[in-house]
């Protein structure tokens, strides 16, 4: 694990919720006049839902309950005390903390380092996010300083609900270079923009548009088979393209906190059996590892050109005395 980046895991509350219920998007927010098409109604997308088995008590053996997840973070955090920190950004709509585990080389301490979040379980009936964080983080932990890839080289907050008020608030508080959330229900990579004027599905390209495609790549390439997708090129999507959506997290976070995110749909089943989630795990873990370190590149090289920037001017400013 590079001693230069900072980890945020953000594992949300665990309940259910109708095996019906859209795979993505964001809350059904009211449109401004004018924004779309009066006859148009926001576009969703029912992912898989054929595909996708009922919610019982042997589907979800396995799995952890709240409760088997507390236990989780707290073992970890006292096995991992030298490079994590863990709390509590707030509780869910059912009283459940909305835990978040801090991986660094300085829990608990700000520095002017990039820090990448990951969010597990953004929807209730899409639980494998969740499990392949707390997977992820106890990789980071047993592989501390062992593992060559890090070494240096609509805002109307009183309508949502509190876990979504509580990432928002969260997002403002501390700066993210870069985000990921993990979903279920399909196998892409996707950036933004989530939404067209028109509602219509259509390429709509961001200012940082290459450097999402970028991302978005680097995680489908390392990929087991994303990249092999024969419904989304190269494994990755534009969110608009695919489906529009609105209010999204992926777009706020992008506009309101600077910080650049995709959406990792990263299993074709929204709840497959726990026995597969290890080999889920293993199909994502370089693609997770691989985008961080990206990050971590682009931050670097943004900061020798910084430098050689500054150096360039004091010369400048020699040459003029």
């Amino acid at each position: 694990m590079d001693p230069s980046f900072v980890f945020f895991l953000f594992l949300l509350s665990f309940f259910l919720i109708p095996s019906s219920t859209i795979a993505r998007g964001g809350d059904r927010i009211p449109i401004p006049s004018g924004f779309l098409d009066k006859s148009s109604e926001l576009l969703t997308r029912h992912l898989f839902e054929d595909k996708q088995r009922k919610i019982s008590e042997a589907l979800t053996d396995g799995y952890m309950s709240n409760t088997e997840l507390e236990k989780s973070v707290t073992e970890f955090g006292q096995r991992c005390a030298n490079i994590s920190s863990i709390y509590s950004i707030g509780k869910s709509v059912n009283g459940s903390p909305l835990l978040v585990i801090e991986i660094s080389d300085k829990p608990g301490k700000e520095e002017a380092e990039p820090a990448f979040k990951f969010i597990g379980k953004v929807h209730g009936d899409e639980p494998v996010g969740r499990e392949l964080l707390m997977l992820l983080a106890n990789w980071l932990c047993s592989n501390y300083m062992k593992d060559s890839l890090f070494y240096p080289v609509n805002d109307v907050e009183d309508m949502r609900q509190p876990e979504t008020r509580a990432i928002m608030n969260w997002v403002k508080n501390q700066q993210f270079a870069a985000s990921a959330s993990l979903h279920g229900g399909a196998l892409v990579a996707n950036y933004p923009w989530d939404g067209s004027q028109d509602s219509r599905k259509k390429y709509v390209a961001c200012p940082d548009d290459k450097t999402f495609r970028y991302m978005a790549s680097i995680y489908s390439q390392s990929h087991y088979n994303m990249s092999s997708s024969t419904e989304f090129a190269g494994g990755i999507t534009n969110g608009a393209q695919w489906y529009p959506i609105y209010g999204g997290m992926k777009d706020w976070n992008y506009i309101h906190g600077g910080c650049l995110e995709l959406t990792l749909e990263i299993s074709d089943d929204k709840w497959p059996r726990a026995n597969e989630l290890p080999i889920l795990f293993e199909y994502n873990r370089k693609s997770v590892l691989n985008l961080v370190a990206s990050l971590v590149k682009l931050h670097a090289g943004c900061r020798e050109w910084m430098a050689r920037g500054e150096a360039l001017l004091e010369r400048v400013d020699a040459w003029n005395v």
